[in-house]
């Protein structure tokens, strides 16, 4: 695998980015708004990703954990719906057609947002490239969303420090607001150790690529596009657990 090589900030248009060269998606699949703040760790067990890295995954203390489950439980609205604090997407929602194509199903499903035709998982996977190890690097998401929408508008986040730092929260809870409201969706990069996952992801470290196709401010949460078929193919998340779930990878928004 590649060695994560880091470079210093580059500001990229509208937001600062930091640009690392990182190991991505090696899925093991069978088939105006405050910012919340980080929520506190009770445990942090060490967790290997496949860059033979060490992930620290924050524990979940009880109330963390009743509020992943009540983000789990809520109410997945029709897409594209919006209220006052609520905004959705409409997307063209597909599961991965094979177990390595999470990052060509999610940056399908984020073309769809904006594009009525996009191109199919095959034609991603070429062009992304993605192999039998999965799609290497979030910026290669971002490379593509780019060039098929002829914009330069997503640009690649990286969240190397895990936990991560408060100014990176800020900036994923800005970015997705941000992107949403002008109807683009959000392409993560996630490790999901086995203590903590999404809905139905079975009971091993995970790394996948999702999408976020919305939010909530009402209770700080985000709406998922899931392509793995472990649980929901949509479901809410908190935005405290998402930010757990990204480093030491990254997100193109």
């Amino acid at each position: 695998m590649n060695s994560a090589l880091f470079q210093p900030p580059v500001r990229l248009g509208r937001r600062t980015t930091t640009k690392l060269k990182a190991v991505a998606c090696g899925l093991a699949l069978i088939a105006g708004v405050s910012i919340p703040m980080a929520a506190s760790a009770s445990v942090q067990p060490v967790v290997t990703t496949q860059s033979g890295a060490a992930k620290v995954s924050t524990g979940l203390s009880s109330a963390k954990l009743a509020a992943n489950q009540a983000a789990a439980a809520k109410k997945v609205p029709t897409l594209g719906h919006s209220t006052q604090t609520l905004r959705s997407l409409s997307i063209q929602f597909q599961y991965q057609q094979t177990g390595y194509w999470c990052g060509p199903a999610a940056t399908r499903m984020a073309l769809s947002a904006r594009m009525s035709s996009p191109p199919s998982q095959q034609e991603l996977a070429n062009q992304l490239p993605t192999t039998t190890n999965g799609t290497d690097w979030i910026g290669q998401v971002t490379r593509v969303l780019n060039n098929r929408l002829n914009t330069g508008y997503y640009e690649t986040k990286e969240m190397p420090n895990d936990p991560p730092t408060q100014a990176q929260r800020n900036l994923l809870w800005y970015d997705i607001q941000y992107d949403i409201d002008r109807g683009y969706a959000i392409v993560a990069n996630i490790v999901a150790p086995a203590n903590n996952h999404p809905p139905g992801y079975p009971n091993y470290t995970i790394w996948h690529y999702f999408t976020v196709i919305g939010y909530d401010t009402s209770d700080s949460t985000v709406l998922i596009a899931d392509p793995a078929g472990f649980g929901p193919a949509t479901y809410w998340l908190t935005f405290n657990q998402l930010a757990t779930l990204i480093p030491p990878k990254g997100y193109s928004a």
